[in-house]
């Protein structure tokens, strides 16, 4: 048996676009229904969302049975760990890839030091400094996979993210950073370093994402946002991100609830009211 095929990572390489779904609700239920629908991606949610590593490894199970039940409609995982940075953060990436996800997203990257650490914390030596404890893993399937620990690294995607001010005067270093597959800008908490809380629509925010992506297609490597609209998702797209997100579970679930309920409680057209 052989190290599973990273299929997200070839197509990134491949410039193909990937559309995903971010999914917060932290349940292996409702993850195992969205991973049936057809994304390409799905991101469980380790930062914002309440997921620790128990509760990640049970939605890591149920997208692989959606992925049995339902075969070329199946999602790929990409984990977004808590952090990514210092001794904590080279723990958690050892913990998460050992439970099975191959590609990781990686919050609050600022420079191409810290790009660097993510990169060498999700590789075996002499590569990295990975741990080396496969034969407890879920990843290598407790060691199924007996040349796991030779065939792991090319099959690890690292995303990492740039979500400030610092990290966009960095970023041409932090996509150059070898290992690094592809970087995703953070739309939110970018427009709060910027001066604008609350407000990624804001023309300067607006232009330094536009101009983010095309520095990090030039570094050869893929641009990843989360678009929640429609014509943000598609702007984005036509701007050359290749990995996007065009929506979260969160959101689906209160906009379908919040409609419904507007649904009953828009009182009646009176009787007769258009019969003339």
């Amino acid at each position: 048996m052989h190290t599973p095929v990273n299929t997200f990572k070839h197509a990134l390489a491949a410039g193909q676009t990937q559309l995903g779904l971010w999914v917060a609700l932290a349940s292996p239920y409702s993850t195992e229904l969205v991973a049936g629908i057809g994304y390409d991606w799905l991101l469980l949610d380790g930062e914002h969302a309440p997921n620790d590593v128990r509760s990640t490894l049970t939605q890591l199970q149920a997208v692989a049975s959606a992925q049995q039940a339902f075969g070329d409609r199946r999602s790929h995982p990409i984990v977004r760990v808590p952090v990514g940075t210092g001794d904590v953060g080279v723990a958690l990436i050892k913990q998460y890839l050992d439970i099975g996800a191959q590609t990781l997203l990686v919050p609050m990257i600022d420079t191409p030091e810290q790009a660097a650490l993510v990169v060498a914390a999700s590789r075996y030596a002499p590569d990295g400094i990975r741990g080396m404890g496969s034969a407890l893993a879920r990843a290598s399937r407790w060691q199924a996979h007996p040349r796991y620990v030779h065939e792991a690294n090319d099959q690890v995607c690292v995303l990492v993210q740039a979500e400030t001010e610092l990290a966009m005067q960095n970023l041409d270093a932090i996509a150059a950073t070898p290992g690094v597959d592809g970087v995703f800008i953070g739309p939110a908490d970018l427009s709060a370093s910027m001066g604008h809380p609350g407000n990624a629509a804001h023309p300067e925010v607006q232009a330094v994402i536009e101009d983010g992506i095309a520095r990090i297609l030039k570094a050869g490597k893929a641009a990843g946002i989360l678009a929640t609209s429609e014509a943000q998702a598609r702007k984005w797209l036509a701007a050359g991100a290749r990995f996007v997100a065009v929506g979260a579970d969160t959101l689906l679930l209160a906009a379908g609830a919040s409609q419904l309920l507007a649904t009953y409680r828009t009182p009646p057209a009176p009787a007769g009211a258009n019969s003339y």
